[in-house]
C-alpha cells in the first residue's frame, strides 16, 4: 500500500493548524525523495507532537512535507505503509 494521491502539505504549524482535529488515520512526513517518517492516530494531533519536539528523527532528516490516508484501521495500514514506504526512521520502541 502506498499513500493516495494528493497535493503534499508543507510541515510547519501554520499547515497543520490549518488540518481539522479529530480525523484519525496515518500520516508521512518526507523531505526531498525519502520517506523520513510513518505515524498513525488522530492526525493533527500527532504531527503537532512532532512539531514541539516529540519526534524520532535526527537533523539531517528533517521532513519537509507531509500527506495522508483516512482510516480507522491506522494500526494495520501504517504496517503496510512503512513497509512498502521503507522511512528512515521510526518511533523507539519502548521496554515493558
Amino acid at each position: 500500500m502506498i499513500f493516495p494521491p494528493q497535493k503534499p502539505r508543507l510541515f510547519d504549524r501554520a499547515s497543520v493548524e490549518a488540518f481539522a482535529a479529530g480525523i484519525v488515520g496515518c500520516y508521512g512526513l518526507f523531505c526531498r525523495d525519502r520517506w523520513v517518517y510513518i505515524g498513525a492516530g488522530e492526525i493533527r494531533e500527532r504531527l503537532l507532537a512532532h512539531l514541539d519536539g516529540d519526534h524520532p528523527w535526527t537533523a539531517n532528516h528533517q521532513p519537509t512535507h507531509w500527506v495522508l490516508v483516512e482510516t480507522a484501521e491506522y494500526a494495520t495500514v501504517a504496517n503496510d505503509l512503512v513497509l512498502a514506504c521503507g522511512p528512515v526512521c521510526t518511533a523507539p520502541t519502548t521496554a515493558p
